[in-house]
């Protein structure tokens, strides 16, 4: 049995309705999660039994979908800036199963004011949107996740770029790099928070608030 055969048998089932968001993605070139990702943090999720999730960055709406899947009484309220991205979100949550448990914003992260959330505190903060700001985002909606809940960012590793060196990396890229590099270091050194990285999809790194 292969490596790739042991992840499928454990990777978390998908229905049509996921498949065809999977293909508009690539078809598209939006970035969604990779399973193997997916499938992590939704296990993540679900043993930290995490019921309110809040993210920033919806794209088209996959990954809040897929969280509100697997638990009937998750709530999920997610941010998203582009107006192409945030209307397929929505019509996608709108068909969906889940339209129930997912409420969406069209927003920028950084200037929205929290206080239009659902609620004032969650269990867990999912970071998926502009890799640059990442600490600016965790900077502004940390606060709101409870003493215990978790705060997972995603793409850590930045399709390989933050893996290699900086000289390496094409220079457009290599800001977006450094900074990505200061907030993994920030949140290692940072004692409000217990946090380990998962070397799994494009790198997720879980912090949870102590």
């Amino acid at each position: 049995m292969t490596t790739n055969d042991i992840q499928q048998l454990f990777s978390s089932e998908r229905t049509a309705f996921f498949h065809e968001m999977e293909h508009y993605a690539e078809a598209h070139h939006i970035p969604i999660m990779r399973p193997e990702g997916m499938d992590t943090l939704l296990h993540l999720l679900s043993i930290q039994n995490a019921e309110s999730v809040l993210e920033i960055g919806s794209a088209i709406g996959y990954s809040a979908l897929r969280m509100a899947a697997l638990s009937p009484t998750r709530q999920i309220a997610t941010l998203e800036r582009d107006e192409d991205r945030f209307l397929k979100a929505t019509d996608y949550i709108r068909r969906s199963d889940f339209k129930d448990q997912v409420t969406i914003f069209q927003a920028d992260a950084l200037t929205f004011d929290p206080h239009s959330l659902p609620l004032a505190h969650y269990d867990a903060l999912f970071i998926d949107a502009a890799k640059g700001q990442y600490q600016q985002f965790f900077d502004r909606y940390a606060p709101l996740v409870k003493t215990g809940g978790v705060i997972y960012s995603d793409n850590i590793f930045l399709n390989g770029l933050t893996t290699v060196p900086i000289e390496e990396v094409p220079r457009r890229k290599r800001t977006m790099v450094r900074k990505l590099h200061l907030f993994a270091e920030q949140l290692r050194n940072n004692q409000q928070y217990e946090s380990h990285f998962y070397p799994i999809g494009d790198g997720l790194l879980v912090s949870k608030k102590r």
